[in-house]
């Protein structure tokens, strides 16, 4: 096994889906191979945007591209995607993270190394990049974020997150958590997408939540672009396949014959357009959209009483 750094630019000719599959040519098919079971770093290269490394997940397997000479997939292990906090730069004092970009005086070298797409990782620069990228006290930074703790006492636990190992927060269920909540709040500028509502309780603390569009118990991930954010009713309406995104990505889909028309008319933004995210690459994915409304939509989980009983 070895860990990679794998480049990624959004308008590229390789079909690749970040949390399911990075697609890419025989030349790094051995560095690929190499590496499966084990993490590789996503990066933006600079003529792509202003990124640098920022998201990481696990390689599952490789296989050939079907019905594509000399292309292969690398299929990412379900669940083990994770976008960073903080997207980490390309340079910190005028160098690179990565000692294969850097020449003899530590300063960045242009050529060799730098055009690859695939490149190997040490362990120690992947476990720098990750803690840039995933601070070890993340969770005590989000319930200390607005003074009180947002779940109740618990700083002792969240105190604990401070020496966590990097392997163990990729892995710890909490810790991703509260990463996607951070990350889906943000991208959304903390307002309901369904609502248009921008809700805060008394100590300044968003009241809007982040849903998986396709849950992680049914194989999604914790990317940005499977996630809505959504007020505590809605949330439980989406899980729940009363309400979903239609295929343009913007229009709502309402179960009306299940969600009564003074409800939709309270909860929902009167235009029936979902709020996007600004920044395009932080949009709902199209393909996650599609699971929602081919697997939840219309097909209503039984969950006790709607919140509007």
């Amino acid at each position: 096994m070895g860990k990679l750094v794998l480049l990624h630019k959004a308008d590229s000719i390789y079909e690749d889906e970040l949390d399911v599959v990075y697609d890419f040519p025989r030349p790094y098919l051995k560095a690929m191979q190499a590496a499966v079971g084990d993490w590789i770093v996503y990066y933006e290269p600079v003529k792509a945007g202003p990124r640098g490394y920022f998201a990481v997940a696990k390689i599952d397997r490789v296989i050939p591209k079907p019905k594509v000479e000399g292309r292969f997939l690398a299929l990412i292990a379900p669940g083990s995607f994770l976008d960073f906090d903080r997207t980490v730069p390309r340079l910190l004092d005028g160098r690179p993270l990565e000692a294969a970009l850097a020449g003899p005086d530590g300063r960045p070298k242009s050529g060799g190394a730098t055009q690859l797409a695939v490149r190997r990782l040490p362990e120690a620069e992947f476990a720098r990049i990750v803690d840039l990228g995933l601070p070890q006290d993340l969770e005590h930074l989000e319930e200390t974020r607005y003074g009180a703790p947002e779940t109740g006492p618990g700083l002792e636990d969240a105190a604990a997150a401070f020496a966590r190992p990097v392997l163990e927060r990729l892995t710890r269920r909490p810790y991703r958590d509260v990463a996607f909540r951070r990350k889906v709040r943000e991208a959304y500028d903390h307002r309901c997408a369904m609502s248009g509502l921008r809700l805060r309780n008394g100590g300044g603390r968003p009241e809007v939540q982040a849903a998986h569009i396709q849950p992680v118990e049914r194989q999604g991930s914790d990317w940005v672009r499977n996630g809505l954010a959504l007020s505590g009713t809605l949330h439980w309406m989406f899980d729940r396949g009363l309400v979903s995104v239609a295929e343009d990505g913007e229009t709502i889909l309402v179960s009306r014959n299940k969600v009564p028309g003074d409800v939709v008319a309270r909860l929902i933004r009167p235009e029936g357009r979902l709020i996007r995210p600004a920044d395009p690459q932080n949009r709902p994915h199209p393909d996650k959209l599609r699971w929602h409304r081919e697997n939840v939509f219309g097909q209503v989980l039984a969950a006790g009483p709607a919140p509007w009983d």
